[in-house]
């Protein structure tokens, strides 16, 4: 039985394509994993992915995808997938497919032609316009040709992205993400990626030893935000989330839930700033 808070790679018993209930789509995600290898150039705290190790997407075997995802759309469109999972009838569409996987999927050599092969698949089924191609990443390598290249294809196919921003401070960077990165580079990054594709800010809230995120790493994120406007970098809103399902890192007994009220305010914050917000607690 699918539900939303299982998102285990390996359920539909393929290589590099999932099943996935999404809370926040409100139905069916097609997941990508371009990382089986469990291997990724970060390494956040919140992480669901077991035995994460710090690395790269291995070679991708582009037919073996190719015959996966295409197997697995016939089985969801025109066979019995949804009663062999026992899906609610309401959650019985495709809303997207997602290239989210164990690991940064940017870091696949193979990216571009990744891209092209999902929007090949798209067309095949005639689910042109009647779904997102969703790219979830840290955006730590927008400045690749290969990841720029995937990033102009994914526009022409009703693609977003959704670029993870859990802290607009290095130490929260260092903290949370274990990430060699300044939030400078971050900006840069995004201002790459948002050129390329409609984006948005993917934000993940939870407390640390018992501590809400601190006045100061919200007042940094807010002004990130406005620095945004100010510098001409458009990004569609902002989607905030807390803890859905446990943490696999040894930080996991350090973590908990923020509040609903708490994510509440802080949307409204972001909002008034003239963002849109999407709030999954």
């Amino acid at each position: 039985m699918l539900t939303t808070t299982d998102h285990s790679r390996d359920s539909a018993g393929l290589t590099y394509v999932y099943p996935v209930i999404s809370r926040r789509s409100g139905g069916l995600s097609i997941g990508i994993n371009l990382n089986p290898n469990n291997a990724c150039n970060w390494r956040c705290i919140y992480c669901q992915v077991p035995d994460l190790i710090r690395g790269t997407s291995p070679e991708i075997d582009l037919q073996q995808l190719q015959n996966e995802l295409d197997e697995f759309l016939n089985d969801v469109i025109h066979g019995d997938f949804y009663d062999r999972y026992e899906v609610a009838e309401e959650l019985r569409i495709i809303n997207d497919i997602a290239i989210s996987g164990n690991g940064e999927s940017t870091t696949s050599a193979e990216f571009d032609q990744v891209v092209e092969l999902i929007g090949q698949s798209i067309n095949r089924f005639g689910l042109q316009d009647k779904i997102k191609l969703v790219l979830i990443t840290n955006g730590s390598l927008a400045h690749k040709e290969v990841v720029q290249s995937g990033l102009s294809k994914m526009r022409s196919i009703n693609g977003e992205v959704w670029f993870k921003l859990d802290s607009a401070t290095d130490a929260g960077l260092k903290n949370i993400n274990n990430a060699g990165i300044s939030i400078d580079r971050v900006k840069e990054n995004l201002k790459i990626v948002s050129a390329l594709c409609p984006t948005w800010l993917q934000t993940c809230v939870f407390k640390l030893d018992g501590e809400l995120p601190s006045r100061n790493e919200c007042e940094c994120y807010l002004q990130f935000l406005s620095s945004l406007k100010k510098d001409n970098i458009k990004v569609n809103g902002v989607l905030l989330y807390g803890l859905a399902r446990p943490s696999m890192q040894l930080e996991a007994p350090r973590l908990s839930s923020v509040s609903e009220a708490w994510m509440n305010e802080f949307a409204d914050e972001i909002s008034q700033l003239g963002f849109q917000v999407k709030v999954n607690h």
